[in-house]
């Protein structure tokens, strides 16, 4: 295997550049987003009507494509950081963040509950002064 690695080594390289720019990236945009999801995003039953949907089908449909592409990336890239320098699962789930998929927002809703995931999420938006989040009750069905 380490042949493998000597043999390759300019692909070592430049995934060992893209998992620090990401790690760099993560550390600046992660608070941004947080900052900017409303107090009360969490409280509906369903996911709130999308931006995209009141674009033009053509630049609607493609910029959908290129956020999920762009999630799609993030999932391989933390992914390949799990092994190489980087913040492998901190990427996945941004990457998991970007990408559509059913039953999405019931899955943000659950991790949002977690009691560590809450706190910090609180904690960066109370350093922007922003209010925090108001958390959904627990219910049977998530």
């Amino acid at each position: 295997m380490i042949d493998w690695f000597r043999t390759h080594d300019a692909l070592m390289w430049w995934l060992a550049l893209g998992s620090a720019i990401t790690f760099v990236g993560t550390l600046i945009i992660v608070p941004i987003l947080v900052t900017r999801i409303p107090a009360d995003y969490f409280l509906a039953r369903r996911r709130h009507a999308s931006r995209w949907r009141k674009l033009h089908p053509v630049p609607g449909i493609a910029l959908l494509v290129l956020k999920n592409a762009c999630g799609v990336v993030f999932i391989v890239a933390g992914i390949a950081m799990l092994v190489l320098p980087g913040q492998g699962f901190l990427t996945i789930l941004i990457g998991v963040m970007l990408v559509n998929f059913p039953g999405k927002y019931r899955l943000e809703r659950r991790f949002i509950r977690i009691r560590l995931v809450g706190r910090s999420i609180n904690w960066m938006r109370s350093r922007a002064r922003r209010p925090p989040l108001r958390m959904p009750r627990r219910t049977a069905n998530g």
